[in-house]
């Protein structure tokens, strides 16, 4: 049975950039209740304003338990929560041994924690009325680790995991959760990384078009591009020497390592510094 979009209210964090942006667009085009949370109040505000379809905007840090309380307080006019999608993360790239500690758990507090954190705070409440939605976003490094990016990887792979145990623990209860793994997307958390050979970029509406097609259909777990899933999952099933020759064949394992650090300046020094997209 599928969703009708125009009758759900929905929360998407890092709304006011990139994936979250583009998510709480399409969203709110097809007639959706739609509150986006952004650590930049007043970008998320901006942005709600641009966007108009009575979008609402409020600020939230996604790694404060009180803050998700007090962004919750201040949508409550959308009504209760049918779908949130969890997209707020930031990429910090680098050497692991060059990486600082700060940013370290940083990368942990917003990719992971975020996820746990608006979880706990917004699932109660379907659980309660026995349905609703969790869309977690992650990343193909989440199944498929990469060097220079081992800390965000690892917080990808543990909302992979999260996603997993969540989907057992609430699924009988009532409530979905699906996981969206992207590859590199045309985004400003993805400046100036390259695209494995042979990939075409994805952009962050083809993302956000993937959430749709989940909340209106629940999966467990989808990846952008979605033909990626299958070639991925066949790499992953084959001898580790296997796995090394194809990511070498397409470039994949020295994406993030290749990355322009010229281009990536400004966002590194936002990242690092505390926001979330």
């Amino acid at each position: 049975m599928k969703r009708d979009i125009s009758t759900l209210s929905i929360i998407v964090t890092g709304g006011a950039r990139g994936i979250g942006r583009a998510t709480a667009d399409r969203f709110a085009r097809k007639g959706a209740k739609v509150a986006i949370g952004d650590r930049d109040a007043d970008l998320a505000r901006t942005v709600a304003d641009e966007l108009g379809n009575g979008i609402v905007a409020a600020p939230l840090d996604v790694t404060e338990p009180a803050s998700w309380a007090a962004f919750l307080e201040e949508i409550a006019a959308i009504g209760p929560i049918d779908v949130l999608v969890n997209n707020a993360g930031i990429m910090p790239l680098g050497p692991l041994l060059k990486e600082p500690d700060e940013v370290a758990r940083r990368i942990v507090d917003v990719n992971l924690h975020g996820v746990i954190f608006g979880t706990k705070a917004v699932a109660p409440g379907m659980v309660e009325r026995g349905s609703g939605h969790v869309v977690n976003v992650a990343s193909a490094v989440g199944r498929i680790a990469v060097a220079d990016g081992a800390t965000y990887s690892a917080s990808k792979f543990a909302v992979v995991g999260f996603s997993e145990a969540t989907r057992a623990e609430l699924e009988p209860l009532g409530v979905d959760v699906s996981v969206v793994l992207p590859a590199i997307v045309q985004t400003e958390l993805a400046a100036g990384v390259p695209a494995a050979r042979g990939m075409k970029p994805v952009t962050a509406d083809d993302v956000a078009k993937v959430i749709e097609s989940t909340v209106r259909k629940p999966k467990p777990e989808l990846w952008v591009p979605r033909w990626s899933q299958g070639m991925s999952k066949f790499g992953l099933a084959m001898p580790r020497g296997v796995q090394r020759g194809m990511a070498k064949a397409f470039k994949a394992d020295t994406v993030l390592a290749e990355a322009d650090t010229a281009a990536r300046e400004a966002y590194e020094r936002r990242a690092r510094g505390g926001d979330a997209t």
